[in-house]
């Protein structure tokens, strides 16, 4: 589990890098700036206090903030190196709770983390690593970057990360690093017992960071309360089924949760934010075999207009990678045609495109067909 220079991509030896690690308080980014530090580099930690919604909602987060800002200065104490907290809170809340917000009152579906990455970690903390002299950013992600640079999916799938990461640029892969893309959760819990850090048996997190106990509708309804007026449930054909207490409350896709009760099972198909409406249906009418995409993040060989591209792709982050086919269609816009029907394709989530277990790129869901 030795780090040397050239595993990572850099130059000369190890002594003579300084790299900036983003410490969440978390295990996985704990034992990245570990690792580092055993390995000879010089380290700098750098914390980022995202945010604080006890004013919005009336509880204090918890990731990013108090007790994380703490674990990961007791990590930084032990393993003798500096540490910083900056206060990214104004940024973070513009960024990426009023933008999850409202995607969700625009009848979205959306992955906050991926904007989290894009917009905030990676555009901030680049900076201050190249502010600081960095030779790179590391981060406790599991993915795998490699020279050229390029992005792969972590060694041990289970654990893969690759599907937040699509958003990242070609010159931000430059400055990036993924330590643990090689380990395995417990590996990387073993390296944190046997560097002692504190934090070794610290539960990972299950929810979003600002969304206490899961409970997205309150944060949506909070921030944009249109999002929780209440309106129509109805069929495809515009007959009413029932009523709802707010579309944030629901997804593309979702079955479980429609108050209303019928002979065969029925899913959420479309949301009509406009109308206030929920439209519900059959499973089958959730299948789509084209998606078009916006904001395409393009990480493989250059593509011209019209091209079409083989490639496997992820609809949700949990889902196994289906074959489909890729088509450019204009500056940062495109097309997936399916091999077969992959079940819902929400607007708001993200399309990832893998070639194998490279990361080709991906884009946001707008509508699918």
């Amino acid at each position: 589990m030795r780090l040397i220079a050239e595993d990572l991509d850099l130059p000369g030896r190890a002594e003579q890098h300084r790299i900036v690690v983003a410490m969440s308080g978390g295990v996985d980014s704990s034992v990245t700036a570990a690792l580092l530090v055993a390995a000879g580099f010089e380290v700098v930690g750098i914390t980022l206090r995202l945010y604080d919604l006890g004013a919005a909602i009336g509880k204090m987060g918890a990731c990013c903030a108090g007790q994380d800002i703490e674990d990961a200065a007791r990590v930084a104490e032990r393993l003798q190196i500096p540490h910083y907290v900056l206060d990214y809170e104004a940024r973070f809340r513009a960024a990426v709770i009023e933008d999850f917000a409202r995607s969700y009152r625009r009848g979205e579906t959306p992955v906050p983390c991926v904007r989290c990455n894009e917009r905030i970690k990676f555009k901030g903390l680049l900076e201050v690593a190249r502010d600081l002299g960095a030779s790179a950013l590391a981060t406790g992600h599991y993915a795998r970057r490699r020279r050229g640079p390029e992005l792969y999916r972590a060694a041990d799938l289970s654990r893969d990360q690759s599907y937040f990461l699509f958003a990242t640029r070609r010159e931000e892969l430059e400055d990036l690093r993924f330590p643990l893309g090689g380990l395995k959760k417990e590996e990387t819990r073993e390296a944190a017992r046997r560097f002692g850090l504190s934090n070794a048996e610290k539960r990972d997190s299950q929810d979003l960071c600002f969304v206490p106990q899961g409970s997205y509708a309150r944060v949506v309804t909070a921030l944009e309360p249109e999002a929780g007026a209440p309106g129509e449930i109805v069929d495809p054909s515009g007959r009413v089924l029932g009523r709802h207490e707010g579309i944030a409350h629901f997804t593309v896709g979702q079955r479980k949760g429609l108050g209303i009760a019928s002979s065969e099972p029925l899913y959420v198909l479309r949301l009509e934010p406009e109308e206030r409406r929920v439209v519900v249906g059959p499973r089958c009418a959730l299948d789509a075999l084209t998606v078009a995409l916006g904001e395409v993040n393009w990480l493989g060989p250059p593509l011209g207009e019209g091209a079409e591209v083989p490639v496997s792709v992820k609809l949700r982050s949990t889902q196994t990678p289906v074959p489909a086919t890729f088509i450019a269609r204009g500056e940062r816009e495109g097309e997936l045609r399916l091999a077969a029907s992959s079940g819902a394709a929400a607007p708001g989530q993200a399309a990832v495109f893998y070639d194998g277990e490279r990361v080709l790129g991906g884009g946001w869901i707008r509508r699918a067909a």
